[in-house]
């Protein structure tokens, strides 16, 4: 089985375009060679083609906004058409406007100091394309997660191919059939296929290789992309924890993870992924944090404005969380108050006390609507708890005292931050997004998108005076030995 593999998805997948087994390695290699010999006939876009191809992305989403909708939303078997245009247009229009607004200051050439002793001459730093960009994506935002690193790869100048998830096989087959029609595919392509498509994807000598997934597989995609010296981004997950103060109001608290954990049911890689709480404010989180559930969701069954998990295997693997922490001594409390009568693979909030690290639910990113609540005696407790841990995609931390808030920062590692709030600063065009370490490495969104696909190139420029001739060889005469006294002391 290869490496690649995330899940045994039970939906089909027959209407996604496929490469067939027998010449994957060399219809790969043909598009790869194909973007590279247009890159190559137009190494350095004009700002104004580089707008233009964002544009034409624009209009590409606008004019398919409610056919992506609907194939979104069966490939989840219920995925909320308001989460839908918010995380995945709102964000993806969102960048394209500001990368598009921005791209003529970022391209410009920045200029740098020369020393004395190389004096006449100017230095600057150009920012080349890199080439031809390599993008696999997830299925949690298919479209979000395609067009954020798309756009900042188009607004660096190059050429992009993307390889679209399997377990999305409408939206994949969709955006296939988009991007077909808005760009030559020796300028954007999408690539379709099964778990082996994405292994031999992963071994392209592309110039960049941008991977947004589990922590798992990113380590495959790095050794893969290591064969051919590939420079990669790796947006990856893992555990992100929210401390909750208690100087900061609970109800102001939980009202804002509650939506962050509730947005596509969990299935975001920056969702609140457990609770450090004060022991004596316990109960009352849990208790309100059911209130607030159900004044955002009166029902779960039926509901199209609550997603559904993504696929039959998902659905099983957050099952089988819930059941190991209750026969490992958990205490799991839901909403008793309803079944899901709908058929679809939603599942309500379940949050779990007293979890221990032995329980599956503390070992793996959770990807759903399950909530470890644990208890500590003080922020110390929370901090050293947190740095015990894989530093996480992003932390969470609720408290008013700018004091303690500094400290949080300080103390730990994490991808990104929220102060009292949760999700938001992914939303934010003009900050960088990434993990560290297990999380991840590299960024992208804004202006850091542009430099990760962009080589900055030094450039030293000189005319016929040449003031280094001072120190060339010989070094016998009074002159030079005191020159180069005054540069070396300097």
């Amino acid at each position: 089985m290869s490496e690649f593999v995330l899940e045994n998805n039970n939906q089909t997948t027959s209407s996604v375009t496929e490469i067939p087994a027998a010449n994957m390695e060399k219809t790969l290699a043909e598009q790869l060679h194909k973007q590279r010999e247009a890159f190559l006939q137009n190494p350095c876009p004009s700002a104004s083609e580089r707008r233009e191809w964002l544009q034409q992305l624009k209009q590409a989403l606008l004019s398919h906004q409610e056919q992506l909708i609907q194939a979104i939303d069966t490939d989840f078997g219920g995925r909320s058409r308001n989460e839908t245009l918010l995380a995945e247009f709102m964000s993806s229009l969102s960048d394209i406007a500001y990368a598009s607004k921005r791209l003529k200051k970022w391209m410009k050439p920045s200029r740098r100091r020369v020393p004395l002793h190389l004096q006449p001459a100017s230095a600057r730093v150009i920012y080349q394309p890199v080439g031809v960009v390599g993008i696999i994506v997830p299925w949690n935002y298919p479209l979000f997660l395609a067009m954020g690193p798309l756009v900042a790869a188009l607004a660096a100048g190059n050429r992009c191919m993307l390889k679209l998830s399997e377990f999305t096989p409408d939206t994949s087959k969709l955006m296939a059939d988009i991007i077909a029609r808005t760009f030559p595919d020796d300028l954007v392509t999408v690539i379709n296929g099964e778990e082996d498509v994405a292994a031999a994807f992963s071994r392209l000598p592309f110039d960049h290789l941008l991977f947004t997934g589990s922590t798992s597989v990113g380590k495959h995609v790095m050794r893969a992309a290591a064969d051919n010296l590939t420079p990669v981004t790796l947006e990856l997950g893992g555990k992100s924890p929210v401390i909750i103060d208690n100087d900061f109001p609970l109800q102001e608290a939980v009202e804002r993870i509650c939506y962050g954990k509730s947005l596509n049911a969990g299935q975001t890689c920056v969702a609140p992924d457990y609770i450090l709480i004060d022991k004596s404010r316990q109960q009352a989180f849990v208790d309100t944090y059911f209130k607030t559930f159900r004044s955002m969701y009166p029902t779960v069954s039926g509901n199209s404005d609550y997603s559904a998990i993504i696929n039959h295997r998902q659905h099983q693997r957050l099952l089988s969380l819930i059941q190991d922490a209750r026969d490992k001594g958990a205490t799991v409390v839901t909403l008793d108050d309803e079944t899901i009568s709908d058929g679809s693979r939603r599942i309500p909030p379940h949050l779990i006390l007293n979890a221990t690290d032995d329980m599956e639910v503390m070992q793996q990113e959770i990807f759903g609507p399950l909530l470890p609540v644990i208890a500590i005696d003080n922020l110390e407790e929370g901090i050293d708890y947190v740095r015990a841990r894989p530093r996480p995609l992003a932390l969470y931390y609720f408290g008013s005292s700018k004091q303690r808030q500094n400290q949080v920062q300080q103390q730990t590692h994490s991808g990104g931050v929220c102060i009292n709030e949760t999700l938001m600063h992914v939303a934010i065009d003009d900050m960088p997004f990434g993990g560290i370490g297990p999380s991840g490495m590299g960024h992208y969104h804004g202006q850091e998108g542009f430099l990760t696909f962009s080589k900055a190139k030094s450039i030293l420029s000189k005319g016929r005076f040449n003031s280094a001739r001072l120190i060339f060889p010989p070094h016998n005469s009074r002159f030079k030995q005191a020159i180069l006294k005054f540069l070396s002391s300097r």
